[in-house]
């Protein structure tokens, strides 16, 4: 009897079969976590951008703005020691949001909410930026995002907060007023 230490063709055909149902039950759930991550990924985005512009503006002691863009969903940044055509540069680096993500508003503090054109945020070279509050928005899921003036620290909450009502003067969400007192 002839032993070569192969296998069957049965044998292949079964661990094929089995990979290709572990594939069929797995790749929807891989993709579907992807696609409705893209809100956060947008978040991420313009927290890391928010953190390194910050620090960039303490080290070269020169201010810096976060331009955003409502209409066309994206973001870029400059320093106000930009010429106007390094600034031009800039903008043409613009960053896009993931597909389908959009900002929905943006409330500069003792301002309207503004939900079209471009926005700028300043972040200053003693640490300082500017309070703001910017809603970004994928479908029907919105996420806050909280620019906390003194600590420069972004908070990021997964709904849609208003954060001052200015008819009223309340803040509806408690722990989100400390970041503007």
């Amino acid at each position: 009897m002839k032993n070569n230490g192969g296998y069957t063709l049965i044998e292949l055909a079964v661990v094929l079969l089995l990979i290709g149902v572990t594939l069929v039950v797995t790749v929807p759930r891989v993709r579907d976590t992807f696609s409705s991550d893209r809100l956060k990924a947008a978040a991420r985005q313009l927290i890391g951008n928010g953190r390194e512009m910050r620090n960039d503006a303490v080290r070269e002691q020169v201010d810096y703005v976060l331009l955003l863009d409502i209409d066309h969903g994206r973001f870029w940044k400059y320093s106000t020691a930009m010429t106007p055509e390094m600034t031009e540069e800039m903008k043409k680096k613009a960053v896009d949001f993931p597909s389908g993500v959009k900002i929905a508003d943006v409330y500069l503090y003792g301002q309207e909410k503004i939900s079209t054109g471009e926005v700028a945020l300043k972040f200053y070279r003693k640490g300082y930026v500017q309070p703001a509050v910017v809603h970004l928005a994928y479908s029907d899921r919105y996420m806050t995002l909280v620019f906390n003036p003194f600590l420069g620290s972004i908070k990021a909450f997964d709904e849609y907060i208003d954060v001052w009502q200015k008819e009223t003067g309340t803040y509806p969400a408690g722990d989100i007023k400390k970041g503007f007192s």
